[in-house]
């Protein structure tokens, strides 16, 4: 096996298409296996040898100020990919003219955005475009990858099939499908989260398909002893867009002792805030808000039946709080049969057993689950003559 150890020196460029991210510089050591293209290893080093400086493009419509699992993913790669020592710019709607997403008014559609998209390709030469969404950007993108025959990847993120079809009953969820085919057909690779959503998506006839899993920011999600919200306990929480489509109303609608907390906001907050009084709605909340009712919570309840991961799950687990969930692909592929969740076709059932979870068997199973290992598997996804 020939491996080549590249010296890479970290600057995050800024750009009008890139996030307000601060500029950090650092030195690491990449081995590739030439062979299998597999990263072998990243680790921190200060031994000078040769640099191999990969330029990144992330094209993404979901952005700012939006708070989901999809958008922490792609600022956490960036952060990774730049301590790997690569170069890393965002294609957003920030700054571009946009309509907001029929049913989803936090995501900005950008109107016409293919002219200034090549320009940025034109001037920032990027070794690799990944696309991570389907709206306008990825699709203008997705095109002008296309047409110039460039190389390019892209991720499902999202069970758009699904909730097309929750949204609009009438819209065939073989429709969606081909309609998906045809946008990652031409990519090297369409990443996806978990090995069962990728058996899944080849029996829909996707033929590109490797795993990119997601991590948990330990530093920043952890125990806070002193942590408290003034509800009766035990206390049951819920994080994430409050839609539809997350099946929310399944765990308001329970019987449980104690308190039910809703942490985040969406199209469906006022209709459920009226329907359930008894349930405290705190809007949105990040950073050590957020992290403290993690922690200040008896059971992380996720009731969603179509998420393709679930990332919360990984937070509440990292701040010690177990979690009960249906088991389905997202939790279970998530926690797969260790002793930190409790899953079961009867949400009910599932809340109360996950009460007798120890805290630090939750904590102890994320510690396991690192975005660099992560960053890794996306660097090993791109094309074999990007990485050389």
């Amino acid at each position: 096996m020939q491996c080549r150890n590249h010296e890479i020196v970290a600057c995050l460029r800024q750009s009008s298409d890139s996030a307000a991210t601060p500029r950090i510089e650092s030195r690491s050591t990449v081995a590739l296996d030439e062979g299998s293209r597999t990263i072998l290893h990243l680790r921190l080093t200060g031994a000078p040898t040769e640099a191999h400086t990969l330029k990144i493009l992330i094209v993404t419509d979901a952005w700012a100020p939006q708070i989901n699992g999809v958008v922490r993913t792609l600022e956490v790669l960036g952060q990774e990919l730049q301590l790997a020592g690569h170069d890393v710019r965002y294609a957003t709607p920030e700054g571009r003219l946009s309509v907001p997403l029929p049913t989803y008014n936090e995501i900005r559609l950008s109107i016409l955005p293919r002219r200034a998209l090549e320009k940025l390709i034109d001037d920032y030469k990027p070794d690799n475009i990944h696309i991570a969404t389907e709206g306008t950007l990825g699709l203008a993108a997705r095109n002008i990858c296309v047409d110039r025959k460039l190389a390019f990847t892209t991720a499902f993120h999202s069970r758009f099939p699904e909730y097309v079809n929750v949204r609009f009953p009438f819209v065939p969820k073989s429709l969606v499908y081909s309609l998906l085919r045809w946008f990652h057909g031409p990519a090297h690779t369409m990443m996806v989260a978990t090995q069962s959503l990728k058996r899944e998506l080849e029996s829909h006839g996707f033929t590109n398909t490797a795993i990119w899993s997601r991590g948990v920011d330990v530093e920043k999600f952890h125990p806070v002893a002193d942590a408290t919200l003034p509800f009766p306990k035990p206390i049951w929480l819920y994080v994430g867009r409050v839609s539809v489509e997350k099946n929310i109303e399944a765990f308001l609608s329970l019987d449980l002792p104690g308190s039910k907390v809703v942490v985040g906001d969406g199209p469906a907050r006022a209709q459920l805030e009226r329907k359930y009084p008894g349930a405290h709605f705190l809007g949105m909340k990040t950073g050590e808000d957020l992290v403290r009712a993690y922690a200040a919570s008896d059971v992380f309840v996720f009731p969603s039946k179509t998420d393709t991961f679930g990332l919360v799950v990984l937070e509440a687990l990292a701040c010690g709080t177990p979690v009960a969930a249906y088991p389905v692909q997202g939790p279970q592929d998530v926690v797969g049969d260790a002793p930190v969740a409790a899953l079961d076709n009867d949400l009910k059932a599932a809340c109360l057993k996950a009460l007798d979870i120890p805290r630090a068997e939750a904590r102890a199973f994320a510690l396991k689950n690192s975005w660099r290992a992560c960053t890794e598997q996306f660097l090993a996804n791109l094309p074999p003559s990007i990485q050389e």
